[in-house]
């Protein structure tokens, strides 16, 4: 006695017109370090990750959100950023941080405001638009800021506030 059987599943093909709108990778729950020359540079945590490599300027998305950690030589956090979305684009090494960006740095201020610009070829960071830095003394309000990347070194550009004088 012989059987003989066969199984044929049909296949459907999707036809992708525009290959630069898709993401060629996506990935949930991501944890990753990244290095520059063999040393560990930033710890990265997204729930969601996407790579548009085929687009005409090639970025990744992360639009649910992203925390960075920002290691010295030590390997010791020196500045913290966090915010709802991100987008960064890989040719330029450029960050743009929005909605809710929160960033510490290593004194324990605070920065805050609504899109921040991280310049990584420059090793700086910027916002046009309000800022407002919790130091341990005072809270200073501003539109427009630069900082280097650590957030130890900044200037705020039309600040506001109230500022303890010493007579």
């Amino acid at each position: 006695m012989c059987f003989f059987v066969s199984c044929t599943e049909k296949k459907e093909f999707v036809e992708v017109s525009d290959r630069a709108s898709m993401a060629k990778l996506s990935a949930t729950d991501v944890i990753t370090l990244v290095s520059d020359s063999g040393i560990t540079r930033y710890r990265v945590n997204a729930k969601v990750w996407n790579v548009y490599d085929k687009a005409e300027e090639p970025y990744w998305d992360f639009p649910e959100g992203i925390h960075f950690d920002r290691f010295d030589p030590n390997m010791k956090v020196d500045a913290e950023i966090e915010s709802k979305k991100a987008i960064y684009y890989t040719s330029r090494k450029f960050w743009d941080l929005k909605d809710s960006v929160h960033a510490m740095n290593l004194e324990g201020e605070h920065f805050e405001c609504d899109q921040l610009f991280w310049d990584e070829k420059a090793e700086k960071v910027y916002t046009n638009g309000k800022v407002k830095i919790t130091q341990k003394d005072r809270i200073i309000y501003g539109k427009g800021f630069e900082s280097n990347q650590t957030f130890t070194k900044y200037v705020i550009k039309n600040p506001e506030g109230i500022f303890p004088i010493e007579e």
